[in-house]
């Protein structure tokens, strides 16, 4: 497995049937379990959640977010200035993001009715044996861009 953050991006085949989303790159031979998560308004903040030896996987079902990774330096103390990986996912462009072990991720929605599934590594009683947290904002990446 990789050890950095990476997006697997897919695409969109369209006919006169529908549409089909894929990625193709996206190999389920790791993953054990999945769940979803959906914030009760956009513009709220999950973070930050990490994992010493799990990694996920993470896609937008619905709806768009922000999606942040973060490799952590000393997880008892870890720098307040360390480089922030971010992601946009939409569910119109199918999508990915990798976040591998030694890494906390968080999200922010961006739209309204948003929801994210994450594929993980780990069974649950393991990921929660492996399950470190931080404050919402002891890194701050979660300001949209002006471009």
């Amino acid at each position: 497995m990789p050890k950095e953050p990476m997006i697997l991006n897919g695409k969109i085949a369209v006919d006169d049937r529908g549409e089909v989303g894929f990625v193709n790159d996206f190999d389920f031979a790791e993953v054990k379990r999945f769940y979803t998560v959906a914030n009760h308004q956009s513009g709220f903040v999950r973070a930050w959640h990490g994992h010493r030896h799990e990694a996920k996987y993470v896609t937008a079902v619905h709806g768009a977010f922000l999606v942040c990774c973060i490799k952590i330096d000393d997880w008892d103390d870890p720098a307040s200035d360390l480089p922030v990986t971010r992601y946009i996912l939409s569910d119109k462009t199918p999508a990915v993001i990798y976040v591998p072990a030694g890494y906390v991720n968080g999200f922010k929605s961006l739209t309204d009715g948003a929801k994210l599934m994450y594929f993980s590594t780990s069974s649950l009683e393991d990921s929660g044996n492996d399950d470190i947290r931080f404050p919402a904002q002891k890194w701050n990446p979660w300001v949209v861009e002006e471009r």
